[in-house]
């Protein structure tokens, strides 16, 4: 139980400590505020695992279910940031959003769980997709250098140091097995810290500075805010969680024989929401499934709830211990954009994996992937496209994931459910690029009449 749980531990830890990282770098938190904001992200984690794990009364799928920050949330809080005047309030806004956004996914979790045929794979992979290319440029950020205004920012250096570590955790999951291969961003991180040390591009000063012992004292950075415009926006990436984590459970319940009922999910987004809506109290962030510990199980054979548990207690404990949160606050820039450039990029790459099971031999879907994606990526690849909208509206459109979420979703029920005849299923005029899956599949088929 002891080992299995730690490697649980190990194959979310980095998933867990990105988005505080990201979100308080953006924010400007010395290195020992970004230590504290990491603690309480782990500490936050561990106590939504428990939640979901264990459960109590109507609360929690009890099954083996790892609950962390989601990725979801790190772009619309980037935005709730760059368009806060005062850096101080960013987070208190962030986390007043985080708890009105938990405490109506909480009230909705029974009434979500019978929506879940409104969020096929085309719509869930558009979103997951999203939420991966939207991270990206936060990890090549990282991979330039510690500081955007320094002249060496970008600098071969720096470039290099990243690309080695990117190196190392290719090797790793190429060459090596079992636990190691689950571990191998986090070793990843380790070997490319070790190699700047002579270069002096650690510091291992909040390290000595923290304590061995610690508690994240509530509200430290001041009493949540209320922010309609972040409100929407964190109920926005509310919805996409809770997508995932039905998916996520859908899957799970699979793999350990015990399929996840309507109850089964009601109870899980129960778990994340509460979880979710309890986290800011202890300045944490919005929790949610991560895929990755499912994929594990699979692996491992392993399906007892009580080892995930386990590894929910670690993370508490870790959470409670400042110095081992403070070496991650020791990684230097450069190192985390390569690792980053992996564990973004997989995301994106899970969100492709859900894609090929959408029908993307329709037309209807195409067009659905093809626009949702394009509103999505307007953010990144034009920052400056809604610059004459009101700031309370750009926290909402400057967020690919949010927008791009809400355009799948009212496609798919324009083009898949309001006034849908069943028989336009197949492609009559197959467009690029579905019309060559189309015309394969129109070849090999039988021509019967569709089931109606």
């Amino acid at each position: 139980m002891f080992t299995s749980g730690l490697q649980h531990v190990a194959a979310m830890y980095a998933g867990v400590v990105a988005p505080p990282l990201i979100v308080g770098a953006a924010v400007g938190l010395s290195a020992k505020e970004l230590t504290f904001l990491t603690g309480a992200s782990l500490f936050t984690a561990g106590l939504a695992t428990f939640l979901q794990t264990l459960g109590i009364w109507k609360i929690g799928a009890r099954l083996p279910f790892v609950n962390g920050v989601t990725f979801a949330g790190v772009a619309p809080m980037l935005a709730i940031v760059d368009t806060t005047a005062d850096k101080d309030d960013a987070l208190p806004i962030i986390f007043g959003a985080i708890i009105v956004a938990g405490v109506l996914g909480f009230l909705a979790a029974p009434f979500f769980s019978k929506l879940v045929r409104f969020f096929p794979p085309v719509v869930t992979g558009t979103v997951i997709t999203l939420i991966g290319i939207s991270l990206l440029p936060v990890a090549f950020g990282w991979a330039q250098g510690p500081n955007p205004g320094a002249d060496d920012y970008g600098s071969a250096s720096y470039l290099g140091l990243a690309g080695l570590t990117l190196l190392v955790v290719l090797a790793l999951r190429r060459f090596t097995r079992g636990f190691v291969k689950q571990i191998a961003v986090l070793i990843g991180l380790v070997i490319g810290t070790l190699i700047a040390i002579p270069f002096g591009l650690t510091d291992f000063g909040p390290v000595a500075d923290a304590d061995v012992i610690g508690f994240p004292t509530p509200f430290h950075f001041g009493a949540p805010q209320f922010a309609l415009a972040a409100i929407v926006s964190m109920c926005v990436v509310m919805v996409v969680s809770m997508t995932e984590s039905t998916a996520d459970m859908l899957a799970l319940g699979e793999i350990v024989e015990r399929p996840a009922d309507e109850k089964t999910i009601a109870a899980g987004l129960r778990a994340d929401t509460l979880g979710s809506a309890l986290s800011p109290l202890f300045n944490g962030f919005m929790c949610s499934a991560f895929a990755q510990n499912v994929g594990l199980v699979a692996m491992t054979r392993i399906r007892s709830r009580f080892v995930v548990a386990c590894g929910g207690g670690f993370l508490v404990l870790m959470g409670l211990c400042p110095m081992a949160a403070a070496l991650i606050a020791v990684v230097p820039r450069p190192v985390l954009g390569g690792a980053g450039v992996v564990l973004f990029g997989s995301v994106a790459a899970s969100g492709i994996q859900t894609l090929v099971k959408a029908g993307l031999e329709k037309d209807n879907n195409v067009l659905i992937l093809a626009v949702s994606l394009a509103v999505g990526i307007i953010p990144i690849s034009a920052p400056e496209f809604y610059h004459a909208f009101p700031e309370t509206a750009k926290i909402i459109l400057d967020s690919g994931i949010s927008t791009g979420c809400v355009a799948a979703v009212i496609l798919n029920l324009l083009f898949n459910h309001l006034g849908k005849r069943r028989d336009a299923d197949e492609v009559t005029a197959p467009m690029e690029p579905g019309g060559e899956i189309s015309a394969q599949r129109t070849a090999s088929e039988p021509k019967t009449e569709p089931a109606r």
